[in-house]
């Protein structure tokens, strides 16, 4: 399934896609569906020129057929104003493992569902511990998208970008650079929406909400701006800020004004948040008993409404966002729309669905992995269950090529159940029959790409008429 050459990549697309130059023509679609599996492959496991061109083939195609990556900001502000019924919560969801499996699955419910409103992300850390960075991961999701048929704005997401407090501790320009440079790289690879995570820099110990919240919003602000100066030209890039770090106290009412109206002091002229994160009880992963299962989770719900209604009212921003909740009891996701949620975020749920219909012999290798080289993050306060629980998500960017790989039924069973949990998601969140609204209100931007050339493979632009021929 791999390219090793251009040659290769092109001469497996023959017949369904022509490329002259710069500019690519699908010719057959029915057949390129056929053939986008081994596309995206050498997307994520070819190298250099090869990888490469893949990545530009698969955006090409996607803007060719109505798969645009997009800004969510439209959406959210039209929410915030009251043009657009706030009657669903929009889910944002972490792809760490089987990314092409999995998102394959994704868009099949929402086909199913009729679904707009939803969006892919991955965090900051995960970038790195599942080995997906931005170009990668945008490329596996339009590929997705081309297998699945899935049509329309494609929001994808930097979720946590954060600003790490221990850094920034160190040396703020540094740590602020780092996120900086990272949203460099994720808006040139198509994530039009980020989250800035600067919560981390909340310091409860002063006496005064504004001074607890001063170094937040002077740091959101600050790469708000930088956000500004990156995104393509028509498009306002959906950027998100946070009051108060998951998996610590609930955030209150007040924190939200102190952090809005600092922020705004602080921002000048240009577009600011369309959302706010906050903490209503919820941590990431959940919390986990010794026996390796998971502790209940109470939300505030009645905080979380409050919060939603006060970033709207006072801000006319789409309102407050619930992170660290694929782990809650499905009785509760119902609620989410019901208090007025802008968006949810999940992750964990997804990836506990593969280790529990993964083969017992992937699970394994997972967990031996995890054993061998991650015994350093073994806390003494944990047993082996929470250890495994709380470190196997790592396995996935050590394994990838592994778990990519797993046998067709395999993949299938996976698939299956991830597809039944996403379709229950999008029914509790409302999301269903969202697409109109969302292509309605969304600004979409053809943006053509030049066709990556190295210096050292400068021949195998010869065969550029091949597929045109």
């Amino acid at each position: 399934m791999k390219a090793n050459s251009v040659k290769e990549l092109f001469a497996h697309l023959a017949g369904a896609v022509a490329v002259d130059g710069d500019h690519v023509t699908i010719t057959n679609e029915a057949l390129l569906r056929d053939k986008v599996d081994g596309l995206v492959y050498s997307a994520v496991f070819s190298q250099g020129l090869t990888r490469d061109t893949a990545r530009w083939l698969l955006w090409e195609l996607g803007q060719a057929l109505g798969i645009y990556p997009a800004s969510i900001h439209e959406l959210y502000m039209a929410i915030g104003r009251g043009e657009v019924p706030h009657s669903f919560t929009v889910p944002a969801m972490n792809i760490r493992g089987m990314n092409y499996n999995s998102s394959r699955a994704t868009f099949r419910a929402a086909n199913k569902l009729n679904v707009g409103a939803l969006i892919f992300e991955i965090a900051r850390s995960e970038i790195g511990y599942t080995d997906q960075r931005p170009a990668e991961y945008v490329a596996c999701l339009i590929g997705a998208a081309i297998k699945e048929g899935f049509r329309g704005p494609l929001f994808v997401q930097g979720d946590h970008f954060q600003v790490s407090l221990k850094g920034f501790t160190a040396d703020p320009d540094k740590e602020v650079n780092a996120v900086k440079t990272l949203m460099e790289e994720a808006i040139a690879a198509g994530f039009y929406n980020i989250d800035i995570d600067t919560s981390t820099l909340v310091d409860l110990s002063y006496p005064t909400l504004d001074e607890q919240q001063r170094l937040n919003y002077e740091v959101c602000a600050r790469l708000t701006n930088y956000a500004r100066e990156l995104e393509p030209e028509g498009v306002t890039v959906s950027l998100g800020g946070e009051i108060g770090e998951v998996g610590h106290k609930n955030s209150t009412v007040e924190e939200l004004h102190a952090f809005m109206q600092g922020y705004r002091r602080v921002l000048g002229e240009v577009a600011g948040i369309s959302k706010i994160s906050v903490q209503t009880g919820t941590s990431h992963g959940g919390v986990v008993l010794p026996d390796g299962t998971l502790a209940d989770v109470k939300v505030d719900f009645e905080t979380l409404r409050a919060l939603s209604a006060a970033a709207r009212e006072s801000y006319g921003i789409g309102g407050a966002v619930q992170h660290g909740a694929s782990t809650l009891p499905p009785s509760a996701f119902h609620k989410f729309p019901e208090v007025g949620t802008v968006e949810i975020h999940l992750a964990t749920g997804f990836q506990n669905i593969i280790f529990d219909h993964a083969p017992a012999g992937m699970v394994e290798t997972a967990y031996e992995y995890v054993r061998q080289n991650l015994a350093n993050e073994w806390k003494a306060s944990q047993t082996e269950e929470q250890f495994i629980y709380s470190s196997r998500k790592k396995a996935f960017g050590a394994l990838k090529e592994a778990w990519w790989n797993l046998d067709e039924a395999a993949q299938q069973q996976i698939a299956a159940v991830l597809q039944a949990q996403f379709e229950f998601l999008f029914e509790q969140l409302k999301v269903g029959n969202t697409r109109q609204v969302t292509q309605d209100v969304t600004t979409v931007v053809k943006m053509h790409r030049p066709r990556p050339v190295s210096a050292e493979a400068e021949t195998e632009l010869e065969i550029a008429g091949d597929l045109a021929d």
